[in-house]
């Protein structure tokens, strides 16, 4: 069971003035728990704190980062259930995916130990002409200061993992802003970090809303700001002033179905309703357009359809769920709107389409037209669209016709066919005879176009929050 209330983080230290965030039971709609919210003032010592902790993080050696990393890891082992149903309540997670983001986040915290004592330079060789004999040269990584990182509602584990474990391995001192939505899941990370002796000042975690958190994004003693959510982040980048900004977006995810898969679109039915519909939709690279090779289009159809509507849905709760509710009504209500407006314009309802209250059915439409929002925009609920191709390039050309760009998938035998996809697919990541849905913690994780910039993946986040310092050293 969550506690009555949860305290906000300043300095390495729980604070509860008061009680005034709501955090509600996503299913229900009761209220689970009150949360602590910082004022101004708070937010202002957040930062002092962060700046005056650069020296203290800087100094802290790999193998005490590490130290800290591993003990988190552990800690998140032991309390594996107490998070799940957390992430359960607050947003809404089947307890089947939930229990699998506490596997993720403790994953995510131990490859953020592993690299912690990576951060490696190298030599240059820079005698290049008989003018340069004797000089040589070498780089080190140096982490950048205080960090802002600011992640959203449908991971709020392993995507505040991201940004928190790549700070902390990199020496960086970093505020966290979590989902107002689901700060929870935030809120016990900062309970097992002040359980460690990070320096005073390394984190605070300020369970602000959006409108509070000005700071957060344009305050230039923040060094990097650390962005996922909506398309808001072009916003935000634009108002964050000098300091380095990396974003993650969001995309409409599609996957092609190519037409040698037959034989084993079984196996394809599986991935692309698990990809479409797992955790309601809500994933920044859940599947929402199924481009399918005229071939075995119908066949396709035929099986996707009938696996749907297999789904239960209901109680997150309950272990045989597996469609739980969407982030609030709102949500649910801006996808029930754009899955009619997709139906008045001609496209045809295949099966669900229904909703009650944040329940939104799973759906399936087809004959979407191309400007429709459900098919141009991210939909981020329980929806997903199929759409036919005759010709290979066709498919390619579909895909790349999005604003977006975060994950394609391709299922295909043809080993040309996927190094073209690889080439020609303008996204951040191309995944063979698999979804896009399909994410590694170590991997570089990214868009292009509108879904952002810069990578996550803890490595390659340790890199943006780092720079790079050369030393030349001449013989004499």
């Amino acid at each position: 069971m969550l506690k009555k209330t949860y305290p906000y983080y300043l300095a390495n230290q729980p604070q509860q003035p008061n009680t005034d965030l709501e955090v509600l039971d996503k299913y229900t709609g009761e209220v689970a728990t009150r949360v602590a919210v910082p004022n101004a003032k708070a937010t202002e010592k957040a930062i002092v704190a962060a700046v005056k902790a650069t020296r203290p993080m800087r100094d802290f050696k790999p193998w005490a980062r590490q130290a800290v990393l591993q003990h988190c890891a552990k800690r998140f082992a032991e309390r594996r259930d107490e998070l799940a149903e957390a992430l359960c309540i607050e947003a809404g997670k089947p307890i089947k995916d939930a229990a699998g983001e506490v596997t993720r986040l403790i994953e995510t915290f131990q490859i953020a130990a592993e690299e912690s004592v990576r951060t490696n330079g190298e030599t240059l060789n820079l005698e290049l002409a008989s003018r340069l004999d004797g000089y040589h040269g070498y780089t080190r990584r140096v982490p950048l200061g205080p960090v802002s990182l600011i992640s959203p509602f449908n991971f709020p584990l392993n995507l505040v993992a991201h940004k928190v474990a790549p700070a902390i391995a990199a020496g960086c001192p970093f505020v966290l802003k979590p989902s107002e939505k689901t700060p929870i899941g935030a809120l016990i990370i900062g309970e097992v970090l002040a359980e460690t002796d990070l320096p005073k000042g390394a984190f605070s975690i300020l369970t602000l809303d959006g409108k509070h958190a000005n700071a957060l994004v344009e305050d230039e003693r923040f060094k990097l700001l650390s962005f996922t959510g909506g398309q808001i982040g072009w916003d935000i980048k634009a108002r964050a002033g000098h300091k380095k900004v990396t974003l993650e977006l969001g995309g409409n995810a599609a996957c092609i179905v190519d037409a040698d898969q037959g034989p084993k679109l079984d196996y394809v039915v599986e991935r692309l309703v698990f990809g479409a519909f797992y955790q309601s939709g809500q994933s920044c690279i859940g599947v929402q357009r199924i481009i399918a090779h005229d071939d075995i289009y119908d066949a396709l159809k035929k099986k996707l359809v009938a696996a749907v509507k297999k789904l239960k849905a209901g109680d997150p709760k309950r272990k045989d769920t597996f469609l739980g509710p969407m982030i609030d009504v709102a949500a649910a209500e801006r996808l029930y709107g754009w899955i009619e407006e997709a139906r008045k314009a001609g496209g045809k309802l295949l099966c669900g389409g229904k909703r009650n209250g944040n329940m939104l059915d799973a759906t399936l439409m087809e004959n979407v037209p191309h400007d429709a929002k459900a098919n141009r925009m991210e939909a981020f609920g329980p929806f997903a669209l199929l759409t036919r191709f005759s010709q290979f390039d066709d498919a390619i050309a579909m895909v790349n016709d999005s604003d977006f760009g975060l994950q394609a998938g391709i299922f295909t035998d043809s080993l040309a066919h996927a190094m073209r996809a690889w080439n020609e697919l303008e996204q951040g990541g191309v995944v063979v005879n698999d979804i896009p849905s399909f994410r590694v913690d170590n991997m570089p994780y990214g868009g292009v176009k509108l879904s952002g910039l810069g990578r996550e993946g803890v490595r390659y986040a340790i890199e943006d929050m780092t720079e790079m310092r050369l030393m030349v050293m001449r013989e004499r």
